[in-house]
């Protein structure tokens, strides 16, 4: 019963790290990686103590690497690959030797390490993380960009690269075999441990997965797909090879099978919590204590290893990558610091007795401070870099304003002034529209011949060019909703006789132009109308019901605007308001429904 209690009590901790710790770290921009090796430094042994003995958490969430690997080997299918093959394997291939010699190197000649050491730790350290760095290039829309698309080719690389390097940990610590015989049967077990996945992916996996999808039950087919890792997993430990390099090839001899998205949506939440456990484990075997009593030498380590990495990142970036000078500094910062897959290394090497204990701690030490550096200087490089925008030059003519006495004025010509224009045109309306994109006020001209012209309206001296008088009507179609409030306050005490129809993007935007005097259109209203009107046809309505239901909609909600605007300024009466509001709305259809039945 202890045993159950302390198992429980962990569960609880773990969870509530990762919950609490996890989301501050991704608000603060530090990433979840990092998050959740600071929620393991936390609970540990090091700080409050709350988990005692991080060896067995640390056993057991090295599932959540096997999962990550089989799931890296489930998106590797050989077509994608091919398409890819000279920027993983050429450029990919290039990031790491570069960097596993240049780091191996100091560490052998600079640092005095043993050649196996200084090989695993060159090799290890040259790594990036996968989850860290595509989250940042996710979080900043810069994936599909030059210098995105690289990074995930190289990382692509280096998760390959990771499996063949985990198998090579136990051969360079000559735990394998001692002597040749040995080595050889060592050597046919793994071989014909490999052929058997192989062989069973090719020809039992698949009809095994049709065979549980048939029956259509989702518990069984999750266990299926966790049979298969752990299963193979398990066979290539057995042959002396580590359980990430069979989860990877069950992965990748599945790439190409119908059932691959079912079993990544399948695994997909248990490699998420399986991980961040792994991460929240190595925080835990942190050793803080190194880390206050010799800060300079942990830190000095973690500007070595970015120092080291950055300069080889951008070189292979730009001569082997293409990239320009700026994007090649981009994929430095975002890879120059160490990865989770070095946890891995260094454990499995400290565990061979390549690493010693003290170097190890030291080495976690460092890759998790430069993991924590990277966010802000991605934010400090990102402001250095930022582009000065040079606005394109106005041609003369664009400013040469030719009112001819218009009925109508337009400000902005994007999607909606646009659609206003065409239809004014059409009716011979004379108008006249400003806008302050050269580009669009170019294409409007060339294809419609439109009446646009460049100009601030917020300059009285704009106004009087356009004629605006003499105008009855200011239509506001700006999508910047402060605009078209400071244009309906400067317009309306220059000449109060004129009246404004306004693109309103929020109720809040609407109750300010009411009070402004002008009449506010929302922007997403009417096609939210036709959109609701479309759905509730879909689902049985006759089209005469589905527009009685939309009607009575929209009056309601006028109405509900109308009264809203006496309090806008009252958050708790609006809130009050919406509240009542939706009750008589469902009173209202319930109401038709009765009345249409005849009831």
């Amino acid at each position: 019963m202890p045993h159950e209690s302390s198992l429980l009590q962990a569960t609880v901790v773990l969870l509530l790290a990762a919950v609490l710790v996890v989301p501050l770290a991704k608000r603060l921009q530090l990433g979840a990686v990092l998050g959740y090796l600071i929620a393991g430094v936390v609970i540990g042994p090091a700080a409050l103590q709350m988990i005692h003995n991080p060896e067995n958490v640390a056993h057991f969430s090295e599932f959540g690497v096997v999962l990550l690997l089989f799931i890296i080997g489930l998106e590797l299918s050989p077509k994608r690959l091919w398409l890819m093959r000279r920027a993983v394997f050429g450029v990919g291939l290039a990031q790491v030797v570069l960097s596993g010699l240049l780091i191996g190197g100091v560490a052998y000649y600079g640092f005095g390490q043993p050649i196996r050491t200084a090989t695993v730790l060159g090799l290890g350290l040259a790594l990036s993380s996968t989850a860290f760095g595509l989250q940042i290039l996710a979080e900043r829309k810069q994936l599909g960009s030059p210098h995105g698309r690289l990074a995930f080719a190289i990382l692509l690389f280096q998760d390959i690269a990771a499996i063949p390097l985990i198998a090579l940990i136990p051969l360079l610590a000559g735990n394998v075999g001692s002597d040749g015989g040995e080595t050889s049967t060592s050597v046919v077990k793994i071989l014909l441990s490999i052929a058997a996945v192989v062989v069973g992916g090719r020809y039992l996996l698949r009809p095994i997965f049709r065979m549980v999808a048939r029956t259509g039950l989702q518990d069984v087919s999750t266990a299926t797909a966790l049979l298969v890792v752990i299963g193979t997993a398990w066979l290539m430990e057995l042959a002396g090879v580590s359980m990430a390099l069979g989860a990877f090839l069950a992965g990748l001899l599945l790439a190409d099978s119908e059932y691959r998205h079912e079993l990544e949506s399948q695994l997909e939440p248990f490699k998420g919590l399986l991980l961040g456990l792994f991460f929240i484990s190595v925080g835990m075997s942190a050793d803080v204590g190194l880390l206050i009593a010799e800060p300079l030498t942990v830190l000095g380590l973690s500007v070595l290893l970015m120092a080291l990495k950055l300069p080889v990142l951008m070189v292979v970036g730009k001569l082997l990558g293409g990239l320009n000078r700026s994007s090649a500094l981009k994929l430095g910062v975002v890879l120059a610091a160490g990865g989770e897959f070095a946890f891995v290394i260094f454990q499995i090497a400290r565990e061979q007795k390549l690493f010693s204990p003290e170097l190890h701690s030291l080495l976690i030490l460092a890759i998790t401070l430069s993991m924590a550096m990277t966010p802000p200087l991605i934010i400090v490089i990102a402001k250095l870099l930022k582009p000065k925008v040079q606005a394109k030059p106005v041609p003369p003519e664009y400013e040469e304003i030719d009112s001819d006495a218009p009925r109508v004025v337009i400000i902005g010509m994007g999607r909606m002034g646009q659609i206003v224009a065409r239809i004014l045109r059409a009716q011979r309306v004379p108008f006249v529209a400003l806008d302050l994109s050269v580009d669009t006020i170019e294409l409007s001209r060339s294809i419609d011949s439109m009446p646009v012209f460049y100009g601030d309206p917020l300059r009285p001296e704009i106004l009087r060019a356009v004629d605006a008088d003499k105008a009855e009507y200011f239509v506001l179609a700006a999508d910047d909703p402060e605009t078209n409030i400071k244009i309906t306050e400067l317009v309306s005490r220059l000449y109060p006789h004129i009246k404004f129809i306004a693109r309103a993007r929020s109720r809040f935007h609407v109750h300010r132009l009411l009070e402004l005097g002008a009449t506010p259109i929302r922007e997403t209203f009417y096609s939210s109308l036709e959109m609701s009107r479309m759905t509730l046809m879909g689902l049985g309505l006759s089209e005469e019901r589905a527009q009685a239901r939309i009607s009575r909609f929209q009056q309601h909600d006028e109405q509900l605007l109308t009264a809203q605007h006496q309090v806008f300024n009252d958050r708790e009466a609006l809130m009050q308001s919406a509240r009542e509001a939706h009750d008589e709305l469902q009173a209202l259809f319930d109401a038709d429904v009765i009345e249409e039945r005849g009831l």
